[in-house]
This record gives structure tokens, C-alpha cells and sequence, in this order.
């Protein structure tokens, strides 16, 4: 449970690659989200490519496996990447992002892809899913044999927006799930503009506690902040762990930081060429030869 210096670097690289993997997958697709992919990009490999969380990619429905639970559906070129990459289905696959038949459609089908915890697309309710998850775990009488599953839901701070978004924040603090840990994407933004002036969610950190929740705030951009959060979230007793991840949406691609405007569209073919090559300027290629 510990990252070294050569371990941080070559997860920021992969890091580095699954946004030019966002890239090229919205420039075929001509259509999807680009900012919350682009900010997520260091979160979802540390979920995915480093041993945070129980996994078997070869084994997609091992009964210990941990749950990851995408609530912000729209997101997920970023999840796909990852996923990918760790080895849950070829990268050539990629390229078929919401193309007719594909199984990486442009909101994730859980009964399309192995994988897959939800299927989601409305906001609001992935919390309330994975809630229901963890509560299920600790009321499965099977749980004596198996090390405490956990599950973690994925967020984005527009969604907290919607009213079931704190009926479920209110259910797991009452029941002291501590095998829930939820990671909120704040990037300060949404489709129609920034958070704060939409509809302005601070103080965020005592909304939260004060609902019975432990709050971790990190730069969602350093991996060795979010793979130690992660970590010191399973640490916490009966209480669930939210981590305010802050990070920057469309991260890496200059023109594309802190517009909201890049929340719902894809880059066209000269954006497109413009963001590959300011990436690929910022670190190594991923090859599989070190991966």
C-alpha cells in the first residue's frame, strides 16, 4: 500500500495516455463529453491500473471483487479507457465509443460490457445505488468468509444538484456504511456554467459531515494523494468517506481548462489534432512493452 517515485511516474504516464485515448475516442465517435474525461483521467487510473481496488479483469463477476459505481454516466470515455487498459477488453475497442452496437455506449449499459456495476445516465442516482450495494454487503450473512466488499461511487459535483444525491447522503450516514467511499469530481462546473453560480454547493466539506460523513479532500490530479485517500477511507470507522477530488476539467488540453462549454462536446478535427499533440508534449507513451 505504498507508490514509489517510478510507480508514481508510470501511472502518470498511463494517465497521460488515457486522455489522448478520450481523444481520439470523441474525435471517431463526432460526438461526447470532453472536460469531466480529461479531469478524471488520474482518478480512474489510480482505480483501475494500481491495487486500490479488488479486481480480476479476467474475471469481471468474482464474487470479492470490489464495486466501482459510475453515478455521472456521461463521463465514462474516461472509465472505458481505464478499464482497457487494465485489461477488461481489447483498446482497439475504444474506437467504437457510441457507435451502433457498440458495447461502450455513450451512457454505460451494465448488461453491454462485463465490468459494469450500473447502468446510468440521469444524474443523481448512483449514490443512492452504491448505498444499497454497501448496505447489502454488510447484511450478507456470507460476509464472515469474505474480506468486506467495497464500493466505490464516483460523482460529479453538478449532480449534487439533485435532491436524491442527499437522501442517500443522508440513509448511509445513518447507517454508518463504512465500507462506502465516494469520490466527487469538483471541477467547479457544468453544463450550463459554473457550480457556484448555478447553483453554488459551498460549503461542500460541512454539508457533508454534517450528515455523518468523513471528508477527504484532495488535488484529484496527484496520484499519490488519491491512492493514499483511498486507502486511509477504508481506515475509517462507521462513518462513510466522501474524497472532494479537485481537479481541473479538460485537464491537459489548454484550451479547454476551466470552460464549461467543453462539459457536453467533442473536439472537432482540428481541436482534436491540437489536444493530441499538446498531451503526447507532456509525457511518455504508454507501449506495451511496459505495460
Amino acid at each position: 500500500m505504498h507508490l514509489f517515485d517510478e510507480q508514481i511516474k508510470k501511472l502518470e504516464d498511463f494517465a497521460n495516455q488515457i486522455r489522448q485515448d478520450v481523444i481520439n475516442m470523441l474525435l471517431e465517435a463526432k460526438s461526447g463529453h470532453s472536460a469531466g474525461p480529461l479531469g478524471m483521467a488520474d482518478v480512474f487510473t489510480v482505480l483501475y491500473l494500481t491495487d486500490a481496488i479488488k479486481q480480476d479483469p479476467k474475471n469481471p463477476n468474482w464474487e470479492e471483487r470490489d464495486r466501482i459505481v459510475l453515478s455521472n454516466g456521461h463521463i465514462c470515455p474516461v472509465m472505458y479507457a481505464a478499464m482497457a487498459h487494465a485489461g477488461y477488453f481489447p483498446k482497439e475497442e475504444l474506437m467504437t465509443l457510441r457507435k451502433y452496437g457498440s458495447r461502450l455506449q455513450g451512457h454505460p449499459h451494465r448488461e453491454k460490457l462485463p465490468g459494469l456495476e450500473i447502468s446510468s445516465g440521469p444524474l443523481g442516482s448512483g449514490l443512492s445505488q452504491a448505498a444499497g450495494m454497501a448496505y447489502g454487503f454488510k447484511l450478507d450473512k456470507n460476509q464472515a468468509r469474505l474480506p468486506m466488499r467495497q464500493v466505490v461511487c464516483l460523482m460529479g459535483d453538478g449532480e449534487l444538484d439533485c435532491g436524491q444525491v442527499w437522501e442517500a447522503v443522508m440513509w448511509a450516514g445513518k447507517n454508518k456504511l463504512d465500507n462506502l467511499t465516494a469520490i466527487i469530481d469538483r471541477n467547479n462546473i457544468q453544463i450550463d456554467g459554473f457550480t457556484e453560480d448555478v447553483m453554488p454547493l459551498e460549503p461542500l466539506r460541512k454539508k457533508f459531515e454534517s450528515f455523518g460523513w468523513s471528508v477527504l479532500e484532495i488535488d484529484g490530479h496527484n496520484i499519490k494523494e488519491i491512492y493514499d485517500a483511498i486507502f486511509e477511507a477504508r481506515a475509517i470507522f462507521e462513518k462513510p468517506v466522501m474524497i472532494i477530488a479537485h481537479t481541473i476539467p479538460g485537464k491537459g488540453v489548454d484550451f479547454m481548462e476551466f470552460d464549461f462549454t467543453w462539459h457536453g462536446k467533442p473536439p472537432n478535427a482540428e481541436e482534436g489534432k491540437k489536444a493530441l499533440d499538446e498531451l503526447r508534449s507532456l509525457g511518455g507513451k504508454i507501449t506495451s512493452e511496459n505495460q
